[in-house]
């Protein structure tokens, strides 16, 4: 857990720092609102795909940029790891997924969630592939709401791209 929680920390700093790294992400294609990368590590060659919201609430909340992730480490058999930011840091366990009548309760810690079980992942990149949109609700440390809506055009292929690219 410290592991995968390390490791989220250092994609917000490569996608919100890029300038300071040598090697940042390399987008590998851009689909409607998902675009899939690709970036080596001293590990390995990490794969995601990513989006930014549609919208955002409260607009007159200050907040770091929002994004949704779906990213693949080979060299560490990691795939389908589903992560959030909001641009805040959450209220321990306040953070949910809900498209139409799934909803996904997501994990949190500092200014990231995931979700902790394969299965509950697999469930979600299903109703995603099936999805146009995706909203997370989420509870900032100082007891903020707030509401990210994401359109869910372009996941499939943005997810499959990213997907082979780590095979």
């Amino acid at each position: 857990m410290i592991k995968k929680t390390l490791l989220i920390w250092i994609f917000y700093i490569i996608f919100f720092s890029a300038p300071i790294f040598a090697a940042e992400p390399k987008s590998i294609g851009k689909y409607k609102s998902w675009e899939a990368f690709m970036y080596n590590d001293n590990k390995g060659k990490i794969c995601f795909a990513q989006t930014k919201p549609l919208e955002r609430s409260p607009k007159t909340l200050k907040r770091d940029p929002s994004r949704l992730f779906v990213t693949f480490r080979k060299s560490e058999n990691i795939k389908n790891e589903i992560s959030v930011t909001s641009g805040h840091e959450y209220k321990a366990s306040s953070v949910v997924a809900i498209s139409g009548k799934n909803e996904f309760a997501l994990f949190s810690q500092g200014n990231f969630a995931w979700l902790l079980d394969g299965e509950e992942e697999f469930n979600l990149i299903k109703t995603m592939k099936k999805a146009s949109k995706l909203s997370v609700s989420a509870k900032s440390k100082n007891g903020s709401n707030t509401k990210d809506l994401y359109s869910m055009m372009g996941f499939t292929k943005a997810y499959n791209t990213a997907r082979k690219s780590c095979a």
